[in-house]
């Protein structure tokens, strides 16, 4: 039987940068948003009020996707309580911060691995089989997941966080072997670049962020919001076009696969693109 009620957005990792922008984005195209973040009870609430206030519905959830069962448990909730989830994003991170080897115990890998890797596969596990049973009625669904740079180039100090990055991407590609022949469509991004993000980015730089945001340039950060648009389409593409893997990043940096940067670096360590000019930057 045809499930009536509203389609489901599910944000794992709905924070003010990429996954509540997401979650604004899909409620305004008529889905029910779930937002799940692992603290900030206020600013989650702020969140939704938002989503409300522009006419769109969404709840609200604390989450600590560490955990064994919570990712489970909050699938099937959703699923029983508020309606089919037919689009999902993990948005949950797995940075650590750089660390030389010794200075990485194994917890602290580990958990990058949870939240980087295992994390992808619980939701999978438990979100997919109900996805391929409605798409044989006609109604693909999605699965969408954040990656990074580290997703593709491992450097120094980030042994966690390539790892689980790099698992993150083998993860989805063999997700999307098996299932995009059952209706399921499985869609890496990675994101090669920095967020404009206040309780990410914003959070890591401090006082410094403003100043950092500045020195990038005109368009030299990503907008969440814009990239949220990103989002909306790879869950809306038809299914003979559908993209796997794409990378987003703003116009002014390296791309990661580029061996020839500018030889000016900027303060993160990349190379620009383009000619550098005051007027560009």
């Amino acid at each position: 039987m045809t499930d009536s009620r509203k389609p489901v957005f599910l944000v794992i990792g709905a924070g003010a940068g990429i996954g509540g922008n997401a979650a604004m984005r899909f409620a305004a195209g008529g889905y029910h948003a779930v937002l799940a973040r692992r603290s900030d009870a206020a600013g989650l609430a702020k969140m939704v009020g938002q989503i409300e206030a522009a006419g769109g519905s969404a709840t609200g959830t604390l989450l600590n996707a560490a955990e064994d069962g919570t990712i489970e448990e909050l699938v099937e909730r959703t699923e029983r309580d508020i309606g089919p989830i037919q689009a999902a994003l993990y948005n949950l991170g797995a940075q650590i911060g750089n660390r030389t080897l010794d200075q990485t115990p194994h917890r602290i890998f580990e958990l990058g691995w949870r939240l980087g890797t295992y994390g992808v596969f619980r939701l999978a596990h438990a979100l997919l089989p109900q996805m391929v049973e409605r798409a044989k009625t006609g109604a693909h669904g999605t699965l969408l997941v954040t990656s990074a740079t580290a997703a593709v180039r491992g450097n120094a100090g980030q042994h966690s966080h390539a790892a689980a990055m790099g698992g993150r991407r083998m993860l989805c590609q063999t997700l999307n072997a098996e299932f995009a022949r059952q209706g399921v469509h499985v869609a890496h991004v990675i994101v090669d670049g920095p967020v404009d993000a206040p309780d990410t980015l914003g959070k890591l730089l401090g006082d410094s962020f403003d100043a950092f945001k500045a020195g990038k340039g005109h368009d030299g950060v990503i907008d969440p919001a814009a990239l949220a648009e990103t989002y909306w389409h790879l869950a809306h593409q038809p299914r003979n076009c559908w993209s796997h893997e794409v990378d987003v990043r703003p116009w002014t940096d390296v791309p990661w696969w580029n061996d020839n940067p500018d030889p000016q670096i900027d303060s993160v360590g990349k190379g620009f693109a383009g000619p550098r000019s005051d007027e560009a930057r």
